[in-house]
């Protein structure tokens, strides 16, 4: 199975940072070699094109378009966490929904 880089974005990378902890140990089963990162939507611009997927909190879901359109630039997918997955900080969940959207881009 590939590695993947993958990042994690929220307001602060408070609540993501808990979660990219969580996914990394998931990760490390799942897809050993796969990175989970958190970083801050102010961030998201300067490391962006170092990743494979983009994922950003629920509370994004209204700037999508933005991060589309930044991660496009690079080929790079931008989807929203599901919320019983960032509320609960699931990461095996988010490990799953990552790799499904890594397989089928």
């Amino acid at each position: 199975m590939k590695a993947y880089k993958i990042l994690l974005c929220c307001g602060a990378g408070m609540s993501s940072g808990f979660l990219a902890q969580a996914a990394q140990k998931a990760a490390n089963t799942k897809a050993p070699g796969t990175k989970v990162a958190a970083k801050s939507q102010s961030l998201v611009e300067d490391v962006i094109e170092d990743y494979d997927l983009l994922l950003i909190g629920p509370h994004f879901a209204s700037h999508k378009d933005e991060f589309d359109e930044l991660a496009g630039q690079y080929g790079i997918p931008v989807e929203v966490i599901p919320q019983s997955v960032y509320g609960s900080l699931d990461g095996n969940g988010l490990i799953d929904f990552a790799l499904d959207v890594l397989n089928k881009s």
